[in-house]
């Protein structure tokens, strides 16, 4: 689904907590999202292990969920993009804030995590543990959280409702540049406005994530 939204492009990985086991998580191996099979879903453990490789490669970035899922019991699943609407707001001073119903998720701000105030300068990738909890830190009890010179991660009670926030992630991100130019101050959502519209989302996320699953059941095979 992302995949075809341009959220996703060749990078970028989702995963789920293991519905049977909450300190395991579903995540498939190394492969660009669109290409994503049945028989490519690898089950990890909270130490970003991988419970049966079979040989088969991993993302390096696979600390990033395996870390939120230790830190935040009630995430059920998580996104990590590359988003390009998204990517200006992690590396100005500009922060993303909630321009719409359907992004309402963000109206109490989205944190920025820098890589480099913990770490120095590395390759920009979470790729082991320590890195991933520092991330999580800066998550905190938030739906998404923006990473500097690199992308977003967005989390959710479900996978449709973390699929959903990715998407309107990059939405709003694209729809605040738009008003940003326009000129002007921009008149964003409260958070007591986003609180009653995100509310009103939660309710009806079936709808179009219904309409996403018959759009994907659609596309053209692998």
């Amino acid at each position: 689904m992302l995949a075809d939204f341009g959220v996703l492009d060749g990078f970028g990985h989702v995963s789920a907590r293991h519905p049977a086991n909450p300190s395991r998580f579903l995540m498939s191996r190394s492969l660009a999202p669109a290409l994503v099979a049945a028989d490519d879903i690898m089950e990890f453990d909270l130490d970003g292990n991988a419970v049966d490789a079979r040989g088969r490669s991993l993302f390096l970035e696979r600390f990033i969920h395996s870390e939120i899922y230790r830190a935040r019991p009630d995430v059920m699943s998580v996104v990590h993009t590359h988003s390009p609407g998204v990517i200006p707001y992690t590396i100005s001073q500009v922060p993303l804030r909630a321009v719409f119903h359907n992004a309402a998720f963000l109206a109490a701000g989205a944190p920025v995590w820098d890589i480099r105030k913990g770490f120095g300068e590395t390759d920009m990738l979470v790729r082991n543990a320590a890195i991933g909890k520092d991330l999580a830190l800066t998550l905190g009890d938030r739906p998404v959280v923006l990473m500097r010179g690199h992308g977003d991660v967005a989390v959710g009670p479900s996978v449709k409702l973390a699929v959903f926030r990715a998407y309107y992630t990059d939405v709003n991100a694209r729809l605040q540049s738009q008003a940003i130019a326009l000129g002007g101050e921009a008149n964003y959502l409260t958070p007591g406005e986003g609180a009653k519209a995100d509310a009103v989302n939660l309710a009806i996320v079936d709808r179009i994530w219904n309409l996403w699953k018959m759009r994907a059941s659609t596309s053209p095979a692998k």
